[in-house]
């Protein structure tokens, strides 16, 4: 009887959650433009695909994103090594500070981003949100690879430097492989944030570098077309895709590595 209110617990939840999703995936393909289904077609797709502002849109987020995501990866790993190797209680502290962008408000940080922009009258563009996007990607990039380091055997790396490999070759070639899937999911991870983020790019961003979530909120100020359906569709498989493929990714280390433990049994 228990399982049975927690699995109608559980549906609920999931219910509430996705529902809202799940109906606007489906008026995606609504021929009409109201609320009433008028029948199944691929028009505002099609509609979609034709409007250069958001294609134009969606161009400048792919490449902020990538980029951003790309630098953010690179500066998170090297972060996370070096908190790693620090002392207990220094490795807690810098723990906390690091994840001080993530869990507070995002309009602290677009409006700090944009008065020190200001300040250093630098003009706001495709520069000044790459900055920014990398500033608050950094620290999921840390988070998700902290953990993989702390699972490797510190004796690896030792033993690779007794074997004659320097300390980069040793990285590369040891620490660099065990904490592969960590780092990969902290570079999808930051190209999720990026692709979605509103707020922080809203304060970073110029004429010329608007992205889709802000192209989305000039679009609903204007009577709401269905386009943003099928818009809003795509943007939620891309993240799904790129979710599923960074679990993916982590199962899959786990089970190389169960399966090398097994042979060596």
């Amino acid at each position: 009887m228990k399982k049975f209110f927690s699995g109608c617990y559980v549906a609920l939840v999931l219910l509430f959650m996705y529902l809202p999703i799940f109906v606007l995936i489906a008026f995606s393909f609504n021929e009409g433009r109201g609320r009433v289904w008028s029948g199944f077609s691929f028009k505002w797709y099609g509609e979609l695909f034709q409007d250069k502002a958001i294609l134009g849109a969606l161009g400048n987020t792919l490449i902020i994103a990538f980029i951003a995501s790309l630098f953010a990866t690179i500066l998170g790993t090297a972060a996370a090594i070096g908190i790693h190797n620090m002392r207990k209680n220094t490795r807690s502290l810098v723990k906390n500070v690091n994840s001080l962008p993530l869990i507070s408000p995002e309009i602290v940080m677009g409006i700090s981003l944009m008065i020190l922009f200001s300040s250093l009258h630098i003009t706001r563009g495709f520069f000044t949100m790459i900055i920014a996007h990398i500033t608050f990607c950094v620290p999921a990039v840390v988070l998700s690879v902290l953990p993989k380091l702390g699972q490797i055997n510190r004796h690896i790396y030792e033993a690779a430097l007794d074997l004659g490999c320097n300390e980069v070759q040793a990285f590369f070639k040891v620490i660099l492989p065990e904490i592969m899937p960590g780092v990969i999911s902290g570079f999808l991870m930051a190209l999720t944030y990026s692709i979605d983020d509103f707020v922080i790019s809203y304060f970073t961003s110029g004429p010329s570098s608007q992205t889709l979530p802000l192209i989305i909120y000039t679009i609903t100020k204007k009577p709401m077309t269905p386009k943003l359906n099928a818009l809003s569709t795509l943007m939620f498989v891309v993240v799904l895709v790129i979710l599923f493929v960074s679990n993916m990714n982590g199962d899959g280390a786990s089970c190389k590595k169960s399966k090398k433990k097994a042979k060596k049994a």
